[in-house]
């Protein structure tokens, strides 16, 4: 009985695919294992799946250098920090940070190539949802679409402050229907303006996943979108309902945290002053969960964090930049240079002999931002100095301390998977409620409100004031910190001006702003050519003789996406 069963069922087998021959070659279409066809993807799971994937490419996974932290980008070339180490290692930044970068340089390609990854990765999830399954709502396409757009509208922008002239693809062209007619020739800050709009307009304020962006997000992304192309009146509109009515994706009213150091905390993350931050998480088994971009930014040689490698170096230009006066302001006049303000540091000075910390009055800020001798580095030691520096005549004496895991953090906030354990799972910064007041204080000044502008700076101070650095064993602070507020009105714009743009300075040192903000203010060549100045005498290998002129205010397009495309379709930007 069993042998007729085989028989039949063999027969039956034989009939099916001698008819199935007949009629079609249909079956030799087998979607291979492991993968998922576009009717899968256009299911709600399937959507929701990809929308994913959009919001796991913003860290730029193995594209170091398209990570929205812009740590080379916004902070190196805005004069924060030096490259660090040693000139051989990672050596195709130094050109980066000397200006001059041209177009074959790969760290400018790992930047293209990353954004154009989650712009790829949106207009994918846009393009499932024009056939989407029947378990697909009409809410849900507004959910999903509204995120998408979202973060194109982000990758778009990461994409414009660097090359300026790029190529506009949105879901309605694929190759062999009109990408390979794309030229970079259009202005698109329409289209993300565009984008931004539908996302303020379509997210709700509240996610029950507190990672995802919501329309405050997106309404406080349209408001930088403005301010970069001197739209201040509608800027302040929108930063004037974001501040007042704001809520993080979690629903609590935006606001500052009382401490500056737990920005940079684990423990903290998706706090009231998170406006978006990229997700980051420890021990999921992928450093690319983690922060990618900053397992070589750790003090160098040192048992305590990361091992390696003690790239990203604060400047001096960066670190003097926090004296204060005897009121506790910042020296606006920039004397902060000169040799009776600039601060005491332990370059040339070995860590076994004695060195006595700066005893000037100083913004606390520094002292979170910044790694310099004699001062607790977070919760390990105090910072040692030149044992912690790879090599000091090329990356000068201070080590970077923001994302910088703390003691208490290892195993927890910090990954040991990989070859080094600098990996951390704290949320980074994209934009942050301190960035939203500075900007709102910007667009102010612009417009006439001096007073409200100042009022912003001042609550930003407040907090920096009690925002001290103590000693490790508690016994007080760590230097002399001193932190004073605009007390007397503001009525000259120009000086308005100085202020809120040396508190961006002060408060988002090290975040990657920097160099864009130069630029959009038109300062760039002034600031910048008196920071190579002041530092490349210091730092005669990495700096000496370098100089900023206005044609590096944009990257030059990577050659091999010319080579790739053309240059008729692709072309390269002036100067390069």
């Amino acid at each position: 009985m069993k042998n007729i069963k085989i028989k039949v069922g063999s027969l039956i087998a034989t009939t099916l695919l001698m008819v199935a021959v007949s009629c079609s070659d249909d079956f030799l279409e087998i979607t291979p294992p492991g993968a998922l066809n576009e009717a899968q993807l256009s299911t709600l799971a399937g959507l929701d799946a990809a929308l994913i994937s959009v919001y796991s490419q913003v860290n730029g996974r193995t594209n170091r250098m398209a990570s929205p932290s812009n740590w080379v980008w916004g902070s190196i070339r805005g004069g924060d920090a030096n490259k660090g180490t040693d000139p051989g290692d990672f050596n195709t930044i130094n050109p980066i940070q000397r200006f001059e970068t041209d177009a074959t340089n790969q760290n400018l390609l790992d930047s293209w190539n990353g954004n154009y990854e989650g712009i790829a990765r949106a207009n994918n999830v846009l393009r499932l949802m024009m056939n989407r399954g029947d378990d697909v709502t009409d809410a849900d396409v507004q959910r999903i679409s509204a995120q998408a757009r979202f973060l194109r509208a982000h990758y778009y922008f990461q994409l414009k402050r660097n090359f300026e002239n790029v190529p506009y693809v949105d879901e309605t062209v694929d190759y062999g229907t009109g990408l390979e007619d794309v030229v970079n020739n259009i202005e698109i800050w329409p289209f993300i303006e565009a984008d931004f709009q539908f996302a303020a307009d379509n997210l709700p304020a509240t996610q029950a996943q507190v990672g995802r962006v919501n329309s405050w997000a997106a309404k406080a992304y349209l408001g930088k979108v403005y301010l970069y192309q001197e739209k201040f009146a509608q800027a302040k509109t929108v930063f004037d309902d974001v501040i007042s009515n704001g809520v993080t994706s979690g629903g609590e009213k935006y606001g500052l945290l009382d401490n500056y150091g737990n920005l940079y905390r684990g423990e903290y993350d998706n706090n009231l002053e998170s406006v978006w931050a990229y997700q980051s998480a420890a021990g999921t088994g992928s450093v690319n969960n983690a922060n990618p971009e900053f397992d070589l930014n750790n003090p160098y040689n040192s048992a305590a964090p990361g091992v390696c490698c003690g790239f990203f170096a604060p400047s001096f230009t960066f670190v003097n930049s926090f004296r204060t006066n005897s009121s506790g302001l910042p020296l606006l006049d920039g004397s902060y240079n000169s040799a009776a303000n600039s601060v005491k540091n332990d370059m040339g000075v070995s860590t076994n002999t004695a060195f006595t910390i700066d005893q000037g009055p100083i913004d606390p800020r520094v002292d979170h931002t910044t790694g310099r001798r004699g001062i607790p580095y977070i919760d390990w030691v105090d910072h040692p100095g030149q044992s912690w520096i790879r090599q000091q005549s090329y990356s000068g004496p201070y080590s970077v301390k923001k994302y910088v895991y703390s003691r208490t953090e290892v195993g927890s906030y910090q990954d040991n998977s990989s070859w080094t354990p600098g990996y951390t799972g704290i949320n980074v910064h994209i934009i942050r409620f301190a960035d939203v007041l500075l900007m709102a204080a910007e667009a102010e000044v612009e417009t006439g409100g001096l007073e409200k502008a100042r009022e912003y700076v001042n609550r930003i101070r407040t907090r920096a004031m009690n925002s001290e650095v103590m000693k490790l064993d508690g016994s007080g602070p760590a230097a002399n910190y001193q932190v004073g507020l605009y007390t007397s009105p503001w009525t000259d714009p120009a000086v308005a001006r100085t202020a809120v743009r040396f508190e961006r300075k002060l408060e988002l040192g090290m975040e990657g702003h920097r160099f864009y903000d130069l630029v959009r203010w038109g300062t760039a060549s002034e600031e910048l050519n008196a920071y190579l100045s002041y530092d490349g005498a210091l730092l005669l290998n990495a700096l000496g003789g370098a100089s900023y002129t206005d044609r590096h205010e944009i990257l030059p397009i990577p050659q091999f996406q010319i080579d790739l495309v053309g240059s008729d379709k692709l072309i390269q930007n002036p100067g390069f």
